[in-house]
């Protein structure tokens, strides 16, 4: 047993979502999103390493001392698997441990929109999933795939750095593919997936031109592929895709991604009103014919327009989101008009102190 392993432990009875092991600190944890300082001494250098390599392999080892970071998964018996990214910093070694629980959760169960449900019942096209680091993607992406194999009958392709919550078919063949493990890369693994007969491809993250490419082409050719991106809202979601090729292919991008995306699924999480544990913030873009004119001709900053005034087609916004949140008394006003103050500084709302909370071009109200 690895001597990193009761800290492990301790991270799933704390329920945290992370675990911070630095050389020079004592270890931290994230709980309900919050960066708890442990009960420790520092960690010295020499000791955060020997912790941390001993549950590297040989090839992990190498990999770290030629990049100065490495990615990998690690289970740990009825505890879960964990997502570990090895650093360095100024005072030395340091990691990042992230739980990724056994169990996946349902859409329900995670309190996503049911019309994400709906998002997913095609054969074809282009469905993104964004947002920050910790916002929930590869949960909801889960969940979306729990989805699919437990209600349909298809093959199954994911690509992922590292492979973190595990399928087991039901009725779906899920083969799961982790970079540099079992692929090159994720464009590699992408060309590789048009000649293995899949339905569905996931690729973890789309990360240059060469895997976007490939991925909107398999979403052209017949299938249904799902990505992830780093971005904070649908419509820059587009922009960015489209900003990564160069000006003169830029506007056949735009036709392509018209035609083949699906929808795009942004998120974060807040805190729940009692502080005990958080819940999903989702805004939802379908591509409905008035999205795909927008997109073909350049005018993505008017699609915020059409989403607010197309709820019947499935599409919420940031702020109807947040809005509904706090009729529901999930979140608190507080904390709801706070996440819209850094997202968009820009907008118009009033009810600063929380009182009276009316949100800009909100539908619902």
């Amino acid at each position: 047993m690895a001597r990193i392993d009761d800290l492990l432990r301790q991270m799933k009875s704390q329920d945290a979502s992370d675990l911070h092991l630095t050389s020079g600190s004592a270890p931290y944890m994230r709980i309900n999103g919050e960066m708890v300082k442990l009960n420790y001494r520092s960690v010295s250098a020499e000791t955060c390493q020997s912790l941390i390599y001993e549950i590297l392999t040989d090839n992990q080892k190498e990999m770290f001392q030629e990049r100065q970071d490495v990615d990998f998964s690690y289970p740990l018996g009825s505890v879960g698997r964990f997502r570990i990214n090895v650093f360095v910093q100024r005072n030395g070694i340091a990691a990042v441990f992230r739980l990724i629980p056994e169990t996946i959760q349902t859409v329900k169960e995670l309190e996503l929109p049911a019309q994400l449900v709906e998002l997913i019942d095609a054969s074809e096209g282009l469905i993104l999933v964004t947002g920050p680091t910790g916002s929930g993607k590869s949960t909801t992406l889960a969940a979306l795939i729990h989805a699919i194999n437990t209600e349909h009958q298809k093959h199954i392709i994911t690509i992922e750095d590292p492979i973190e919550f595990v399928h087991r078919n039901e009725r779906c063949l899920i083969n799961q593919r982790e970079v540099l493990s079992h692929t090159k890369s994720f464009h590699t693994a992408l060309r590789a997936a048009l000649r293995e007969d899949p339905d569905i491809i996931l690729v973890g993250e789309m990360r240059d031109l060469e895997t976007i490419s490939l991925a909107i082409t398999a979403a052209e050719t017949g299938h249904l592929v799902f990505a992830t991106l780093h971005t904070n809202s649908a419509i820059k979601t587009l922009d960015r895709i489209i900003d990564v090729f160069p000006e003169g292919q830029q506007a056949q991008i735009r036709v392509m991604l018209s035609e083949s995306l699906r929808g795009v699924v942004a998120q974060s999480l807040l805190p729940r009103i009692d502080r005990v544990g958080r819940v999903p913030v989702v805004e939802i873009l379908m591509n409905v014919p008035a999205v795909a004119n927008l997109i073909r001709e350049g005018k993505s900053h008017q699609i915020a327009t059409v989403m607010q005034t197309s709820r019947a087609h499935g599409m919420v916004t940031f702020e109807s989101a947040i809005y509904d949140l706090i009729q529901q008394g999930s979140i608190s006003r507080e904390d709801g008009m706070n996440f819209l103050r850094r997202r968009s500084a820009g907008k118009k709302y009033s009810g600063g102190d929380g009182q009276g909370i009316r949100l800009a071009n909100n539908p619902a109200q």
